[in-house]
């Protein structure tokens, strides 16, 4: 279980961190061309600032538990990510861009998964 739980981890924190960045770095022009139209109904901070959650989030699914400095972090972070993904796949349902539900979704339980593991561990 411990393994599954880690190869979870490193999904989330590999995605999360590639997805934050990528907002953090471009213009809101860049993302709505990049990802989606999405971003068209958010500022540019708002942007920016769901792009910082995601970093956090990444870090936080994967230092904690890591190296041990408070590690009950790990599985409030991925509850943190299982938040995200929900008002993610509620965005995306708004404005009719349905073909990312299924990524939506895996991340979803992935973030899920961990933070029930983590929390149970």
């Amino acid at each position: 279980m411990n393994i599954a739980l880690w190869i979870a981890q490193g999904l989330l924190a590999a995605v999360y961190l590639g997805s934050g960045l990528t907002k953090l770095v471009r213009t809101r022009e860049q993302v709505i061309a990049s990802t989606g139209n999405w971003a068209k109904d958010f500022s540019d901070s708002a942007v920016k600032g769901i792009g910082a959650v995601e970093v956090l989030g990444a870090l936080g699914v994967v230092l904690p538990w890591l190296t041990g400095i408070a590690p009950v972090l790990t599985p409030i972070a991925a509850a943190g990510l299982v938040v995200v993904q929900v008002v993610a796949t509620r965005v995306h349902l708004k404005i009719g861009e349905t073909k990312t539900l299924p990524v939506n979704v895996v991340l979803l339980l992935l973030a899920a998964f961990v933070a029930i593991g983590r929390f149970a561990g």
